[in-house]
């Protein structure tokens, strides 16, 4: 439990980073979208991916490493789990 907060910290970082590269585009591409809607959208799209990902995780075998961790922050990171099929 005491990782719950830097968790909470990462994931509130991907939000901001995800939603902060978007307003910009938005407006240019997007003009009638209002750019805190774009911003939104694009937050919680990766906040959710990231979830997913440790979700992914955690329901291989009850616990979350350190790698795991990591890897599910870093948006480079390969998702192994479509390499087995």
């Amino acid at each position: 439990m005491r990782m719950l907060g830097p968790i909470l910290m990462r994931i509130m970082a991907v939000f901001m980073y995800s939603a902060m590269a978007v307003i910009g585009g938005a407006s240019l591409i997007a003009p009638e979208i209002p750019p805190h809607k774009a911003a939104m959208l694009a937050g919680i799209s990766a906040t959710a991916h990231v979830v997913e990902k440790l979700a992914r995780a955690y329901a291989d075998d009850g616990k979350i490493t350190m790698e795991e961790l990591n890897a599910a922050f870093n948006p480079s990171a390969i998702d192994h789990h479509y390499d087995e099929e």
